[in-house]
């Protein structure tokens, strides 16, 4: 069986030698965090940036590592070789572990840390030829910083894009554009790129965190501020981030706005760019 082993506490294990406790606080109120790190030619990229946020996350959630963060990426590294990755992606989850179910969390609770590794191509068709997307109300709640099991909110509005035969939804509030159900979103005006800054109301994704980077260096003006519907829908280039898709042009939104946008030169330029990146990286390991 393909990508049967799976880290489940500290060990490395068969897939189908998992039990999770019908008490675990993951299972019964979403009470966990994870990361989602993409792996080329064996090799992770940005699992320092990753893990960092994983510690972040779980500070914020009031939550203990089971064990440090090194071994972490020790475990993770593992789990990689254990699946004969390539490339792919490996997901971390922490939970808070189980304890008899009421809404009050106990901080005494043993943490518990799951993952598994899964093989995976870069999304190619998306990166050359676009996606469609659909605006919809951002209803989730008030602290998507923290990269958090809860993701009803996301997965419902992802629902609503597919049924509009669309690959992926962006959100707003109340006419302020925030980002992508599972992804970062930027627009660019007058050869000036801008996204919504990272508060508590969108993730501050790590590829994100690269294009932000990559701009300063291709002195390409970023401005980290919110931007309304109306500006999206006037916007010259769209285009949606994430850890799994790198950079995917945006070619079209329906939903709250109707737009149809060309493949711009400044996108191109940074999907080079962030694939140089990732390039070095490799070459560095």
């Amino acid at each position: 069986m393909e990508n049967q082993f799976v880290l489940f506490g500290n060990q490395i294990i068969e897939r189908d030698h998992v039990s999770i406790d019908m008490e675990d606080r993951g299972y019964n109120f979403g009470d966990g965090i994870y990361e989602v790190v993409y792996i080329y030619g064996g090799e992770p990229f940005s699992l320092n940036e990753h893990f960092r946020r994983f510690e972040e996350s779980a500070s914020k959630l009031d939550m203990k590592l089971p064990y440090s963060i090194e071994q972490v990426k020790e475990k993770t590294a593992e789990l990689i070789k254990a699946n004969n990755i390539h490339n792919g992606i490996v997901y971390i989850q922490m939970t808070r572990g189980a304890s008899p179910r009421a809404h009050l969390y106990e901080r005494e609770s043993a943490s518990l840390i799951t993952g598994f590794a899964r093989k995976m191509d870069p999304p190619a068709d998306a990166q050359e030829k676009g996606i469609k997307t659909y605006l919809t109300p951002d209803i989730r709640w008030l602290r998507c910083d923290i990269k958090s099991l809860n993701l009803l909110g996301n997965t419902m509005a992802k629902r609503i894009a597919a049924d509009h035969s669309c690959g992926e939804a962006l959100l707003h509030r109340d006419g302020i554009c925030t980002e992508g159900s599972s992804s970062n979103l930027f627009i660019v005006k007058n050869n000036e790129v801008h996204t919504h800054p990272a508060t508590n109301l969108i993730l501050n994704g790590i590829t994100r965190q690269h294009i932000i980077e990559i701009t300063g260096e291709e002195g390409i003006t970023v401005n980290e501020e919110p931007f309304t519907t109306e500006e999206l829908q006037a916007a010259d280039e769209v285009f949606i981030s994430s850890t799994t898709m790198e950079i995917a042009p945006v070619i079209s939104v329906e939903g709250a706005v109707q737009a149809t946008y060309p493949i711009g030169s400044v996108t191109r330029r940074l999907q080079e760019k962030l694939k140089d990146r990732i390039k070095q990286h490799r070459v560095h390991q």
